[in-house]
């Protein structure tokens, strides 16, 4: 997709029935939680091997978008983490507050990042992998 095309409301077009999404996902939550040899599967795909006792370089990249949204003026925060070479955890959400300035919606974007830093870090002290440091890279250039 071109990074120059701006998705807009369309105000002719029809609404979408969430409850339907929400029931395939209620549905797909129900059929994990039931089936633990489905749940055993889908869980070993994902699983990421590393060296016991070693450290791991993580590193957390957090990039806005300064009121990129046609229909409201907010903006977007996307925040990705890597451990060694693996992406780990991502995603990119509308911020709730209204950033009057580049520089708010950067730092709301690199409080988000850090948040998933802390985290990270807090969710791995029961493993035996080492994390001493996180490190939280931000965009700080616009767009052109």
């Amino acid at each position: 997709m071109s990074s120059e095309t701006k998705l807009t409301r369309d105000k002719d077009g029809e609404s979408v029935d969430d409850t339907k999404y929400y029931g395939m996902i209620g549905s797909l939550l129900y059929l994990t939680a039931s089936r633990p040899d489905i749940m055993f599967n889908v869980c070993l795909c994902p699983r990421l091997w590393y060296p016991k006792g070693t450290g791991i370089e993580t590193i957390v990249y957090a990039n806005f978008d300064h009121a990129g949204d046609y229909v409201d003026r907010k903006s977007t925060s996307g925040v990705c983490t890597f451990m060694g070479c693996c992406l780990t955890l991502w995603f990119s959400k509308k911020q709730t507050a209204l950033a009057i300035s580049t520089t708010e919606a950067e730092y709301v974007s690199a409080s988000k990042a850090c948040q998933q830093a802390l985290w990270m870090k807090q969710a791995l002290v029961e493993y035996p992998c080492l994390i001493v440091v996180i490190h939280v890279l931000c965009d700080n250039k616009g767009l052109p």
